[in-house]
């Protein structure tokens, strides 16, 4: 496992798994609140098992130990080869330099399911991490980006209003990137990627990036690498980050773990209050936009903006600070556009200043290690040499009804216990 991990184990019980993995290049730094001792009570362990580096540090207050392990940068650098590493450093320096054809390939690199091209992607965003945050140090600890989440349902004009969104955006001198993700194909696989093409004006604008992305099976809207492709994103210099979702249903809501503002998209013929009611998507969003508020539809726009303002009084509160509008926009005349960015700035200068904004990110920094922990750990499970073996033979007695699915699933899981 080569990503960045918080575990909040005490670490007597971590040690003893420890033992039992084949983990062993990693910089461990420990967080007491008591005096254990001599300081170093597991230096004995820590020796055997041949660790690179442990730190103790003690603090003065609390009784809660916790355990950061995380691997460097100089560990991974030194397994790769002389052409791997000139290709990682080829992507990095022309990634920060503002490369649209390095950021692109960069994201080709992180989607990749080939184990080593995924090994040799944690390293250049390990790189890109450690860029990332000198810059916002010298950025007195702000956020560089506004990383912004769209959704809806189909037909909502989600690509008409980005690009026009966009070109507003990029002559008023930002670098905005599109992340469009598409839902592949169950049947296929595949996946139309055709949000790029109904694009045409923004995608030749030199400050914006737009990266079509299928699902690929992945739940939530999302990809697999969403989280990764906004930090590259950042990294190329783009200070807006806008990502598209597949809104194909009411907990299509991944997105909300991943940005700084959720906005949904409605067309005006989206269903009564009832639909806003709804506990879904819909108290996800920090901004509701009904889309097409012009010609015949501006009265339905109307009609449907008011009893969306109704429903989200319903709604829990979420922020101390912000509560969820709803505006009436449109794409093709324009209408609404500019104050609907006023909105989304007062939001984040709110957020920002009232510190909602670093402990959500900070937040979403623990979503994102544990999506990756469990996506870890079932790709494990499935391709142990055991599990492998028997699942074809389960599968057969749960189609022939000689075992209930349930009961299938706990006899491969004593086994996959029993053997690993």
């Amino acid at each position: 496992m080569n990503i960045p991990m918080l575990l909040q184990h005490s670490h007597q019980r971590f040690l003893k798994g420890l033992l039992r993995t084949p983990f062993r290049r990693y910089h461990f730094i420990f967080h007491s609140s008591t005096h254990l001792g001599s300081g170093l009570p597991c230096a004995g362990p820590f020796n055997s098992l041949r660790l690179h580096c442990t730190e103790w540090i003690l603090l003065s207050n609390g009784l809660k130990r916790k355990l950061c392990v995380q691997t460097t940068l100089k560990e991974h650098t030194e397994e790769l080869s002389d052409k791997e590493q000139r290709f990682v450093d080829k992507l990095y320096t022309g990634l920060i330099q503002g490369h649209r054809a390095c950021l692109a390939e960069a994201i080709t690199l992180i989607e990749s399911t080939h184990k080593r091209k995924k090994e040799l992607a944690q390293v250049l965003l390990q790189k890109v991490l450690v860029y990332h945050r000198e810059r916002e140090q010298i950025n007195k600890g702000k956020p560089l980006a506004f990383r912004v989440g769209l959704s809806g349902p189909p037909g909502a004009g989600k690509s008409t209003f980005i690009e026009y969104f966009g070109k507003m955006l990029t002559e008023r001198g930002h670098k905005l990137s599109v992340l469009a993700v598409d839902p592949s194909s169950c049947t296929s696989g595949g996946s139309l990627l055709g949000d790029k093409t109904r694009m045409t004006e923004l995608s030749r604008d030199m400050n914006a990036y737009i990266r079509p992305s299928p699902t690929r099976g992945t739940l939530g809207g999302v990809t697999r690498t969403t989280n990764e492709a906004i930090l590259l994103c950042e990294g190329g210099g783009y200070d807006i980050i806008l990502i598209e979702t597949v809104g194909v249903g009411q907990s299509e809501f991944a997105v909300a773990d991943m940005v700084d503002m959720f906005v949904l998209l409605l067309p005006p013929a989206g269903g009564d209050e009832l639909q806003g009611i709804k506990r879904g998507i819909i108290e996800m969003a920090d901004l509701v936009a009904i889309t097409k508020s012009d010609g015949d539809l501006i009265v339905p726009a109307r009609r449907i903006q008011a009893e969306y303002v109704s429903a989200l009084k319903l709604l829990r509160k979420r922020s101390e600070v912000w509560r969820p509008k709803v505006i009436r926009i449109s794409a093709r005349s324009g209408e609404g556009i500019t104050e609907m960015w006023d909105k989304m700035k007062e939001f984040w200068d709110l957020m920002l200043a009232s510190g909602e904004l670093m402990a959500k990110r900070q937040r979403q920094q623990k979503v994102w290690m544990w999506n990756l922990i469990q996506e870890s750990v079932l790709e494990h499970f499935r391709t142990h040499p055991t599990v492998r073996e028997q699942i074809p033979l389960l599968e057969q007695k749960v189609l022939s009804g000689a075992l209930s699915p349930g009961l299938a699933a706990d006899m491969l899981l004593k086994t996959f216990k029993s053997r690993d």
